[in-house]
């Protein structure tokens, strides 16, 4: 609230200018950021207020947005509902989260042709208030799927640069790998090295729902299985097995094409099982491949037919 104050003018009237915008908060995806966890460290986070407005009719200055940089893949939740709000799946998308309150009108907004003095203002709003939930889902082509200790890292390895830790015993990679495969001139997909799933991992048994949700936006899957521990055991069961897991953690998961792989035929107790093996599933609906991950034997083959099924599907996806 101010009033003109000059020399010869004895009743000046009304100039209070309106109080400037409080900051918006904004997530905006970043390239180059692979984790959520400076938001981990940093949960709070809160815009600055407007300036005041000022006599002479000056306008307090609208305050700056607070822009928070998160990682592609990024999914935003509300705390309290749980609803999904936005998917942040490309480069430097902008979401608005928190407006920032409105500024308060000055005096001079008031003035009438029978209020000609008014002692009053209008407050500034508050601005808004919220508890999100981020989720980072990776931005991967294919998942690699199957139960820990199939070979899944090692396949990774084989077919692109990424380095996945390998090691004899189950629940060697803790965290998901990514890599990019060729497979053929200017050609090539994101493999997601998801770690091994167990029975009961929808409901969190072993690393399972921690990890499930990465393969929910892969357009392909690549189903490893290994029969090494029991080679006269079978490897239907196992698929079944991971399929069920896959399922109950969300039915859109069945829906997506896979590939099924048959590891480890390096080894002579398996390799002597393959034709039988395969036309089991072969009656039962499913192409199986055969690969020795170590070796490297059918890799070639099997990378050409997840590229071609990849590229099939992704036209159908965004046609």
């Amino acid at each position: 609230m101010s009033f003109r104050r000059e020399r010869f003018i004895p009743r000046g009237g009304p100039d209070g200018g309106d109080g400037g915008k409080g900051g918006n908060i904004i997530l905006m995806t970043k390239e180059g950021l692979s984790t959520l966890l400076d938001l981990r460290y940093q949960q709070l986070y809160r815009a600055t207020n407007g300036s005041h407005g000022q006599g002479k009719n000056k306008s307090g200055k609208g305050a700056e947005d607070l822009i928070i940089p998160v990682p592609v893949g990024t999914l935003v939740k509300d705390a309290e509902t749980g609803e999904i709000l936005k998917d942040l799946a490309t480069a430097d998308e902008r979401f608005l989260v928190v407006k920032g309150g409105r500024g308060g009108r000055g005096n001079a907004r008031f003035t009438t042709s029978t209020r000609q003095a008014p002692r009053f203002a209008e407050p500034g709003e508050k601005g808004e208030q919220r508890r999100l939930q981020l989720e980072l889902k990776l931005l991967a082509d294919v998942g690699l799927v199957g139960h820990p200790n199939v070979g899944k890292s090692t396949f990774l390895r084989r077919v692109s640069a990424a380095r996945p830790k390998v090691a004899d015993y189950p629940f060697t990679t803790l965290i998901p790998y990514l890599g990019v495969v060729s497979y053929g001139a200017f050609r090539a997909f994101v493999m997601a090295d998801i770690p091994g799933l167990i029975a009961g991992a929808h409901q969190g048994t072993g690393l399972g729902s921690r990890f499930l949700r990465h393969i929910e936006r892969t357009l392909l899957l690549v189903h490893l299985l290994d029969i090494s521990a029991d080679p006269l055991g079978d490897p239907w069961h196992h698929y079944e097995e991971i399929n069920g897991e896959l399922g109950k953690f969300h039915p859109s998961l069945l829906e997506k094409p896979q590939v099924a792989v048959l590891n480890k035929i390096d080894l002579p107790a398996i390799r002597e099982r393959v034709p039988q093996i395969k036309d089991s599933f072969r009656q039962r609906g499913v192409d199986l491949l055969a690969i020795s991950a170590i070796t490297g034997e059918g890799v070639d083959e099997v990378v050409r037919a997840i590229g071609k099924r990849w590229e099939k599907f992704k036209e159908t996806d965004h046609g």
